[in-house]
């Protein structure tokens, strides 16, 4: 199974590093990417996927960024009071700052923008609920009239993954449920939209009016500086094509390379490889709790009993365990509150099978949906339909492209209707890392992420970690949710790993983090 499913995404790979070269692109002042996957999904807000918040990255500046640390660092804030024993933050805007379109960064864009994010991401949405009043002072400076303290307030505003970017007020107020399509960003870089091609292209070039900040970047703190005028976005599902065009140096920087593809790259004394993301990503697959047959809790624990972690990184990362380890918490390893759960262990396919008798099941079709040009994603939902269908359920594997899967995801409609049983996927080891940060542990319903998980339970531990009084008591909180959700099996990790990037030799500046920044890379 992990054989056939590595080759499915190579094609014909083995000829492949002797393809026609692509159009040779002489300019030295563009840099030329290969992203993870295909740009379909503009509006970061809107999409959890990541491809999306990278290229928000280029478009969107936020108001604080986080360090390495999780420190929160002023970033188009030029500072802030606490005020009223911690339930009154006010927060002033630098001066100079400006629109793609050329208007003004107000108070008015910045509250309007928060608000909308506030009320997609998980943390946000601890904000929101503790929010009484955004208050706007003046057109630099604005309030937050708080409930009650929330100490984590800034490190909210600055998370790296799912990141709160600031966009005018016109377009931040569009419903959080429907997508943004213009593009006019706060950020060092434009979208330049005439020459967007979904599936294929996408174009930035440097905004000449962003003010950059004076302190050196770490993550995404510190100065953005735009050392190439123009960045090119070239997507490439074929891992071979993308592997020969950076070495022929078609283009600069792919990234990320299949591991089946690292040695070849590796040979190369024109390539470098680096892991920019050190903590890794954690695989995963999720669940629709609306509909059968996943509203029953007993088949999600069936499907649980029945994950084997190795088959799953050996199919999407290959053989070399170096890169990728086992992971039976939805805290990943490397991050605070990590502790393997007894819930999550090795995969028993017998098990499985008698507990899907027990349960009743009944034939209900299982649809997975399935993205076949995303190489660290496609094997795991063809190991998730092999190993279904090994155990008895009726399983329909949907294979599309990954944009078509974001899109999918996004129903709340029965299978028969278009909607979907399974996706998989793979996010930040840093993201999941918190109760605040992570949508795997929360149970919202609807308005959680997709899958739409309800528990009470789950929202009240979230709670008692938020406030609790003393890390023992954050440790204790965030030990009981994992241990609940992986109970209740509503998401189900696979796995955790990290990906060296890879680039031409003669680019240097590289950032490291969750995201392939774009600011301080330039060519030597």
């Amino acid at each position: 199974m992990t054989t056939l499913s590595r080759r499915t995404l190579l094609g014909a790979a083995a000829g492949a590093l002797a393809t026609p070269a692509l159009g040779q692109n002489t300019r030295a002042a563009t840099l030329r990417f290969v992203p993870q996957a295909n740009l379909t999904a503009l509006d970061p807000i809107w999409t959890t996927a990541t491809v999306t918040g990278n290229h928000g990255y280029y478009v969107f500046d936020t108001l604080y960024a986080n360090d390495g640390e999780g420190r929160a660092h002023p970033q188009m804030a030029e500072g802030h009071e606490v005020l009223d024993d911690g339930k009154r933050w006010r927060i002033t805007l630098r001066s100079g700052l400006v629109f793609h379109d050329g208007e003004a960064v107000r108070s008015a864009d910045v509250v309007t923008s928060l608000r909308r994010w506030a009320s997609r991401d998980p943390f946000g949405q601890l904000v929101a609920a503790v929010a009484d009043e955004w208050v706007i002072v003046d057109d630099r400076t604005f309030d937050i009239r708080l409930k009650r303290p929330f100490p984590l307030l800034l490190t909210a505003f600055g998370k790296a993954d799912n990141a709160a970017f600031i966009m005018p007020e016109r377009l931040a107020k569009t419903d959080s449920t429907k997508q943004i399509t213009e593009m006019v960003g706060s950020g060092p870089y434009r979208f330049v939209a005439g020459e967007f091609v979904a599936g294929s292209r996408g174009v930035y070039e440097k905004f000449d009016r962003y003010v950059p900040r004076s302190e050196a970047p770490v993550f995404a703190t510190g100065a953005k500086i735009a050392h190439f005028p123009r960045v090119e976005w070239a997507v490439m599902p074929d891992p071979a094509t993308a592997a020969s065009a950076l070495l022929r140096g078609e283009v600069d920087w792919w990234e990320r390379p299949l591991s089946d593809l690292q040695p070849v790259l590796a040979k190369s004394r024109d390539i470098r490889r680096e892991v920019m993301d050190k903590a890794g990503r954690l695989a995963l697959m999720r669940l629709n709790c609306l509909h059968a047959p996943f509203d029953d809790v007993r088949l999600r624990q069936a499907v649980r009993t029945s994950v084997v972690q190795e088959s799953y990184m050996q199919a999407s990362q290959g053989d070399d365990a170096s890169a990728w380890t086992t992971t039976r918490s939805l805290w990943p390893k490397g991050t605070p509150y990590h502790g393997d759960s007894p819930a999550m262990m090795p995969g028993d396919l017998a098990r499985a099978k008698a507990m899907l008798k027990e349960a009743g099941y009944a034939n209900a079709p299982v649809v997975i949906i399935n993205p076949t040009d995303f190489p660290d994603i496609g094997p795991l939902g063809q190991v998730t339909a092999d190993t279904l269908g090994r155990i008895g359920m009726n399983v329909d594997l949907r294979d599309s492209d990954w944009g078509t899967v974001i899109q999918r995801r996004a129903s709340r409609e029965p299978v028969d209707k278009g909607g979907w049983s399974i996706f998989h996927t793979t996010g930040g080891a840093v993201l999941y890392g918190s109760p605040a940060t992570s949508a795997l542990t929360r149970g919202q319903g609807d308005a959680g992420w997709f899958g739409w998980w309800k528990n009470d339970e789950a929202e009240k531990l979230t709670q008692d970690w938020l406030y609790a009084p003393d890390e023992a008591g954050q440790k204790a909180a965030a030990a009981a949710i994992d241990r609940l959700v992986l109970d209740q099996a509503p998401t189900i990790p696979l796995g955790q790993f990290t990906i060296r990037t890879a680039f031409r030799s003669d680019l240097t500046g590289m950032i490291e983090g969750t995201a392939p920044y774009p600011w301080g890379v330039r060519r030597v």
